[in-house]
């Protein structure tokens, strides 16, 4: 099995997980961020807010940021606000943004199943994006779960479990080219090589790999394959429902690791509604909700229910209107709170999302973030 940058320990990576809970930031690089509503906000898509919110976090100590990845025809998920018609490539916008950077990582979504993506052109670009980041760059090798996404590029949707053969073939052919022993040779169900080649090599043994995972086939994947595992409620939005249930989840995506040698790391997305006070916050999140944007709502509900993700069965078209995996609602103290309760469910780190990002992470990292050092869920980056 190819080296991966946990084991190196000056890796960023490795880096990055000495903090007991591991801090990312889920970038709005796309018109409307995570949130389906109308209450006024500065959040938005372009290149130079995305840039200016990672410089901001990486200044905060934050480890990561994150983008998502999403095709869409014209409009978006319809709606007041377009909801996410405009989307800035992650690849290219994660890697320009790690160039600008100087210790956090950058993590890019991929799909790697539409159209003609070949192993052998995401190998070098990744290395590629490797070096220029100095081994802070990630792949979220991901497989699609939206029937009319692949018909964009001419294809059908593959059954599910399929898609994560497909994906492990690929993953292989990628960690072969990486490895660099000799030139690749593979005649596989899927791909073919011949006497193919990539170097520069990585600096960490490979990029660093994620999945999105939240069925026994992507789990399996994950085992194989992936560093970090990004990972949704399997009961919903709301906080006081999913914390009871996720301890056993976690357990269930690091079962398939044991006998590997390998102690992946799990990560959740919370969106974050924190003000001064409990009442403030909870104010504040009622006026999001009451401007929500349903025609958007509907939209995205519609082409939900078309997939066949698994993670998301238990969630309610409403828990759209804040987004998230979960939402964290209060004062920095109940936010902390609730921080460190999916600590102790098994998470290794949470890539947080915002209603109105800039300011909301500024009030994150001037209240909240104290909080979590002095019960010792992070430590302070110098």
């Amino acid at each position: 099995m190819t080296r991966g940058p946990l084991d190196y320990a000056d890796s960023p990576l490795s880096k990055a997980a000495r903090q007991p809970l591991m801090l990312g930031l889920f970038l709005p690089t796309q018109t409307g961020g995570f949130s389906q509503s109308t209450h006024p906000r500065g959040t938005d898509w372009s290149f130079d807010y995305n840039r200016q919110l990672t410089l901001q976090a990486e200044e905060a100590g934050f480890d990561f940021v994150f983008g998502l990845q999403q095709w869409l025809p014209k409009g978006g998920f319809g709606g007041e606000s377009h909801y996410r018609e405009n989307f800035l490539d992650p690849f290219i916008s994660t890697v320009a943004i790690g160039a600008l950077t100087r210790r956090i990582v950058t993590i890019s979504t991929v799909h790697i199943l539409y159209g003609n993506w070949h192993p052998l052109h995401l190998a070098r670009f990744a290395a590629t994006a490797d070096h220029i980041t100095n081994g802070r760059f990630g792949l979220n090798i991901v497989t699609g779960y939206d029937a009319n996404e692949p018909r964009m590029f001419g294809m059908e949707r593959i059954e599910h479990d399929a898609r994560y053969e497909q994906a492990d073939e690929f993953a292989s052919v990628l960690e072969a080219l990486w490895e660099g022993a000799d030139n690749v040779d593979h005649a596989g169900r899927f791909y073919k090589l011949q006497q193919a080649y990539v170097s520069p090599r990585p600096r960490y043994g490979r990029p660093i790999m994620v999945s999105a995972s939240a069925s026994e086939a992507g789990y399996a994947y994950a085992a194989r394959h992936s560093d970090v595992v990004f990972t949704s409620s399997p009961a919903g939005a709301v906080f006081e429902r999913a914390i009871g249930v996720l301890p056993a989840h976690v357990a269930r995506i690091r079962a398939p690791y044991a006998g590997t040698g390998r102690d992946p790391k799990v990560i959740i997305f919370p969106l974050i509604i924190c003000r001064e006070t409990r009442e403030e916050a909870f104010a504040y999140r009622d006026a999001i909700v009451a401007q929500a944007d349903l025609v958007s709502i509907r939209g995205y509900t519609a082409r939900h229910s078309g997939g066949d993700a698994q993670g998301w069965k238990e969630h309610v078209p409403a828990d759209r209107i804040l987004g998230g995996h979960l939402q964290i609602v209060g004062s920095p103290e109940d936010v902390a709170d609730q921080l460190a309760q999916l600590h102790e469910a098994g998470f290794n780190g949470v890539q947080l999302g915002f209603y109105d990002y800039a300011p909301e992470l500024a009030f994150f990292t001037e209240r909240v973030l104290p909080l979590l050092e002095a019960r010792g869920l992070r430590q302070r980056v110098t």
